[in-house]
């Protein structure tokens, strides 16, 4: 038996991250998972869920996806920049490399039309083997799309909170509804209703009735960062959400039933304040995963929905989070108030406050390790590092780094790194208790334990629910991302020390986060 045993503070989430939605000819609603790079298929009777798409193939981010009438999936993958179709066998076929963070996909017939979400998108259609024929471009942002009983396409732009329509062959397109409520999506019931989703954190939707002249009816789901939704043959709606996964039924009245459970995308860092709360950086989100959300169902509850969290510690009432928008930015919980404190770092990850107030930031893409003080001037500790991931300070404010790459645990000594421990697989996720540094070795899926004061090193606890499968690992993001959207960036099993003696742990691998508890 291992020296310490966990405990989960949350359920395992099935489908970690939710975005396009479509069924398929055999009746399930398939689900494209961005972040955890694969689609899955959803029994909306049991909730079943059978991974069809899995990570580490030709498709590397799904965002959104489309059936075409012979029963092909055409595939939105959105960071490489490609579309993709998978034929009823199963074979992977690349139909464009030429449409920048193509999102927004839809079948009509046997035509295939696709958009950009980024300023200035275009609206295309695409032909496998042939260039892409442009219907329109000036799309604020666009998203999900779908043909309307009018024969028009219907898009939003997600950044003017507008909903636009053009005929699938072209032509001048038309506003039809602005003003609307952070528009992430549109969809058709079959009545010919429009449904706007919201991506906003109350889950709102707003009805749209083209026939009786544009009235409009709000409905709140709670289902937080709404991302898209499906209609199925009897007129159901299922919604899903990229900041907490899940697939979710939605009655016309605004209650909800869970097919699938929602719960944390990542989750990454984690910490806990000293009132005991557990917070979690969640990409999208910070979460608290002991407490279910508002709405009574089990979700874990958000903090603030804000992108695009990795990062982050606890000090005093404060809590500060690193960004992959290349920020550090402290969150005041009692008044929802965020002060920024760094910007333009080339992916900051691990993040440790210390007793003066002094923030130090692992800045894994520029390979360095950073100090921001009370008056945010950014310092550098440490530089000419291999990968940084997170860091961590003893009770003498002496920083410790872990890097996944090289296997090791360092020290910094006057801007010197200094060997630790060395041969660990993959460590990530740092903590210091007592005399004791703690790491999470995601390659070996182990936690260690090292000895401040002898150097001995122990294995704590192994079979720990984190990393990446095998062979799914993804190369380097970039820190700006391309057109303003974000990219895989690399994923992060946190942890952190507890006032009672145990460790919290991000088990990024099941979308939990485990206490682990010293046995006696």
């Amino acid at each position: 038996m291992m020296p310490w045993r966990g405990e989960r503070l949350n359920r395992p989430n099935p489908l970690q991250g939710s975005n396009g939605v479509a069924f398929g000819p055999d009746g399930r609603l398939y689900v494209a998972q961005f972040l955890a790079g694969r689609i899955s298929a959803v029994d909306p009777a049991t909730g079943d869920v059978e991974v069809v798409v899995p990570a580490g193939g030709p498709v590397r981010s799904p965002d959104d996806l489309a059936f075409g009438a012979d029963g092909s999936m055409y595939i939105a993958d959105l960071v490489p920049g490609r579309v993709w179709r998978r034929s009823p066998e199963g074979e992977y076929a690349l139909v464009s490399d030429e449409v920048k963070v193509p999102n927004g996909i839809t079948c009509v017939g046997d035509r295939l039309f696709v958009n950009e979400m980024r300023m200035n998108g275009r609206l295309l259609e695409l032909f496998p083997g042939g260039d892409p024929v442009v219907l329109t471009d000036g799309l604020a942002f666009g998203n999900a799309m779908q043909l309307g009983p009018d024969g028009c396409l219907y898009y939003p732009h997600m950044i003017s909170g507008q909903v636009w329509r053009i005929p699938p062959d072209g032509g001048v397109p038309e506003v039809v509804a602005e003003d609307v409520h952070e528009p992430v999506a549109v969809r058709f019931d079959l009545g010919g209703v429009l449904h706007v989703l919201s991506r906003g954190p109350e889950g709102i939707v707003t009805r749209v009735d083209l026939h009786g002249g544009g009235s409009r009816s709000l409905v709140t789901s709670g289902v937080t960062g709404l991302d898209n939704a499906a209609f199925d043959a009897e007129n159901r709606m299922f919604v899903s959400s990229f900041a907490s996964g899940g697939i979710t039924e939605l009655h016309p009245d605004g209650r909800t039933r869970p097919v699938v459970p929602r719960g944390l995308d990542g989750p990454y860092g984690v910490t806990i304040d000293l009132g005991g709360t557990v917070y979690a950086a969640d990409h999208y989100r910070v979460a608290r995963p002991e407490q279910p959300a508002e709405d009574g169902s089990d979700d874990v509850a958000t903090e603030i929905l804000r992108p695009f969290f990795h990062g982050i510690t606890a000090d005093g009432g404060l809590l500060h989070t690193t960004s992959q928008y290349g920020t550090v930015q402290t969150y005041d919980p009692a008044d929802r108030s965020t002060r920024l404190r760094a910007a333009g770092l080339d992916q900051p990850l691990g993040i440790a406050a210390g007793a003066d107030g002094t923030l130090v930031v692992a800045e894994t893409g520029a390979g360095r390790v950073l100090a921001v003080d009370a008056s945010d001037t950014v310092t550098v500790l440490a530089e000419g590092l291999g990968h940084p991931v997170d860091v961590a300070l003893d009770a003498d404010g002496r920083c410790y780094v872990s890097d996944d790459r090289a296997g090791a645990v360092l020290r910094i000594d006057d801007g010197e790194p200094v060997v630790v421990a060395d041969g660990l697989g993959a460590p990530e996720g740092l903590a210091v208790h007592g005399d004791a540094l703690f790491t999470v070795d995601t390659g070996h899926r182990r936690l260690w334990s090292l000895s401040l004061a002898t150097g001995e090193r122990r294995v704590a606890a192994e079979d720990l629910p984190v990393g990446r499968p095998p062979g799914t690992a993804y190369g380097p993001a970039p820190a700006l991302f391309t057109h303003g959207v974000p990219g895989l960036a690399p994923r992060f099993a946190g942890l952190a020390a507890a006032p009672d003696g145990s460790l919290l742990l991000s088990a990024d691998a099941e979308g939990t986060v485990l206490r682990l508890t010293p046995d006696a």
